[in-house]
Parts: C-alpha cells; sequence; structure tokens
C-alpha cells in the first residue's frame, strides 16, 4: 500500500512538473518578425495541415475497413493478388501531393536565398566562442561576447531574465532595411541563429555563406550558435538590436567615432607606459571575457583539456613565448590568435595579469609598446 501511495504521489509530481514546464514552451515553431519568416512559418503550417488531412484519410479508412469487415459480422475476406489502377493510383496520388507541396517550398527557399539589393552588408565571423561583427558599408567592428555573470553561470547568484542570452555588444540594424548577412568562422563550424528572422546560417571555415533580413519594428532580438562547436557552445548567444533608421545612422557614426578615437588612444599608449596597477585591472578584466572560460578565473585550467596557468613554466619564465602565444595562437590547439581581437593595450595588460595573479608574483609589467615590437610584420 505504501508503495503504491509512493508510485502516485511521484506520478502527481512528474505530471505537475511537466504541465508547468509546458507552458513554458513554444508548441510550434516562431512565427517571426519579418516578411519571410510569416512566410516560412506559412509554409510550415501549410504543410502541417496537409499531413493531417492526410493521416486522418489514411486512418479514417484503414479504421472503418477493420471495424465494418470484421470478422464478427461474417465478411469473408477478400481474395485478389494485385491490382494495376491501385497501384497507379498510390503512386500518382503522392506524387502529385509532393508536387503541390514543392511549389510553395521552392517559391520560399529562392525568396530566402535572394540576398540581392542590399542596403546593409555585415560580415558576421564565429569565433570560440564569441561572434565578431563587422560593417561592410562602414569603418565599424568588433567582437560581441557573453555578458552572463559566471557566478548565474556557477550557480552562485540567482538566473536572469535573459540568462545565457545576453552580450556585452549586441550586432545593429536599421529597421526597414534589407540587411545582408556574410557568414564565416575563424576556426570549427557554428551557426548564426535568430529565430525571429528564420535566418540560420552555418559559419564554415574557409567558406562565406549569405542570409539576409529586413525587420520592420524597432527591438531585440535574441539567438544563438545552433552548431555543437565545442566546450562553450552553450555559451555563444547572438543579440540583434533593430533601431529606426535615423537612430541606426546616429549609433553608427558614434561608433565610427569612438572606434577611430580608440585607435588613436592606442597609438598614443605606444609611447606611454600604464602603471602595474593599472595593467592589473585593465587585464584581469580581459581574462575574464576571453580567457577564463578555458583556464578558468582560478589559473587552474581544465585538466587534460585546457592547461593551467598558475604556476606554470610559460607565465612564471618565458615572456616572449607567453606574448607571442597570446598574440599569434597555437596550431591544432583551442587557443586563438588574439592579435586581432585585443588591442595592443589589453594584450600587454593580460599577459601582465597572468604573471602576477594567482601568487605567480614574477613582477613582471608588460607595456603596448612590448606588444607592438612582438607582432609578426
Amino acid at each position: 500500500m505504501a508503495k503504491t501511495s509512493y508510485l502516485c504521489w511521484s506520478l502527481l509530481t512528474f505530471l505537475l512538473a511537466f504541465s508547468t514546464q509546458s507552458a513554458e514552451m513554444p508548441l510550434n515553431m516562431t512565427q517571426g518578425v519579418t516578411e519571410i519568416s510569416q512566410q516560412v512559418y506559412d509554409l510550415h503550417m501549410k504543410i502541417f495541415y496537409i499531413c493531417c488531412a492526410i493521416g486522418i484519410a489514411v486512418f479514417g479508412v484503414m479504421f472503418w475497413s477493420i471495424i465494418h469487415h470484421r470478422k464478427s459480422k461474417g465478411v469473408a475476406p477478400a481474395q485478389f493478388h494485385e491490382s494495376t489502377k491501385v497501384e497507379l493510383l498510390w503512386t500518382a496520388l503522392p506524387v502529385v501531393i509532393l508536387i503541390l507541396m514543392a511549389i510553395p517550398a521552392t517559391q520560399t527557399l529562392i525568396a530566402m536565398e535572394d540576398t540581392s539589393e542590399a542596403d546593409v552588408t555585415v560580415l558576421v565571423t564565429g569565433s570560440q566562442w564569441k561572434w565578431h561583427y563587422k560593417y561592410m558599408d562602414h569603418k565599424v567592428e568588433y567582437y560581441s561576447l557573453l555578458a552572463t555573470p559566471r557566478k548565474q553561470i556557477e550557480n552562485k547568484l540567482k538566473k536572469g531574465e535573459n540568462y545565457l542570452l545576453e552580450v556585452d555588444r549586441p550586432l545593429v540594424i536599421p529597421t526597414g532595411k534589407k540587411v545582408r548577412f556574410l557568414v564565416t568562422s575563424d576556426d570549427v563550424i557554428h551557426s548564426w541563429w535568430v529565430p525571429a528572422f528564420a535566418v540560420k546560417k552555418d559559419a564554415n571555415p574557409g567558406f562565406i555563406n549569405e542570409a539576409w533580413t529586413k525587420v520592420d519594428h524597432p527591438g531585440i532580438y535574441r539567438g544563438q550558435c545552433a552548431e555543437l562547436c565545442g566546450k562553450d557552445h552553450g555559451f555563444m548567444p547572438v543579440v540583434v538590436i533593430a533601431k529606426d533608421q535615423a537612430d541606426f545612422d546616429l549609433w553608427i557614426a558614434q561608433e565610427a567615432a569612438t572606434q577611430a578615437a580608440a585607435k588613436a588612444e592606442e597609438l598614443k599608449l605606444l609611447s606611454m607606459n600604464m602603471s602595474k596597477e593599472e595593467l592589473m585591472a585593465l587585464g584581469e578584466k580581459t581574462y575574464m571575457g576571453y580567457c577564463a572560460a578555458c583556464h578558468q578565473p582560478t589559473g587552474m585550467g581544465i585538466p587534460g583539456v585546457f592547461p593551467a596557468l598558475k604556476g606554470s613554466k610559460m607565465a612564471l619564465e618565458d615572456l616572449p613565448a607567453h606574448i607571442d602565444i597570446v598574440l599569434n595562437g597555437k596550431t591544432g590547439t583551442a587557443m586563438q590568435a588574439f592579435a586581432k581581437q585585443l588591442t595592443l593595450s589589453e594584450i600587454a595588460a593580460v599577459v601582465t595579469y597572468e604573471r602576477n595573479a594567482w601568487d605567480n608574483n614574477t613582477g613582471d609589467v608588460v607595456q603596448a609598446a612590448d606588444i607592438a615590437k612582438a607582432q609578426k610584420p
């Protein structure tokens, strides 16, 4: 009796939990916010209804035959072998149905692949584990990284509303304009996916794939990498902000001016020296944003996967090799080249931080000018 009661309570608990989770899960595909996404949704529903009609017809005939030709009614089974008419019918009918389904599907696929006459072109590059956006018509480019705090990921803080779907620098596009995406990768295969746009395009190293969208209303739209691209695949979100044309023009002008000023400031730093405290503060921020996912916040790495920096020979002794691997990466490993991802001062700061954090205490101080000298021509 006690066992039966326990099983009943367990089943009831499971059903309640399942119903609660089901209420949060959509039962159909995303309808989207663009004309092409609505076209995809309509195609999906059209094919779905055709499949439902086929299922009802097939099972209806089957159950009617079972009920009206059952043995208890004295019905004797028909004795026949082949019927050319029936075979032609069940071959021709599916062909006709497939043709009727293929016509709207082909129209939608052609529309999805038509990237011509774009107003804005953005190069989207996947990189373990972040996205790089470059506006081909403007002097603006930047990396977009996961902004969810590590403490939330480690269950030390309550999960936020957009847990693992928030970034430090979203992609910004104008509304009412056709935006063309050129999608590629620096390393492994990624997949740039924004459900609200009906855009999911693989980022393959050495290839450039194309996609497009045209958003009619301002808003924030979220997605993520939809390809199993490695350890932090789940920490590679996509956030797109659609702005009115006037707001977009203002943003792009400000961003271009900010990046130009940053480059000018970087040139100034080549003739200036930052204090060790400034380097350590900037280095910690850079390390947590770009390095901690693999080498861990403690510098202990992941045994057998990512090497520890705490107490390592490279971080304690070989400074030129340390700078070189941060700048140029290491072929055949997950260690990326950060020469194009970080500024000279950020690389100098992160090397300084790694050589003085976690009781490494080498006392080494690396400046931006040192990194400039170490860069390969």
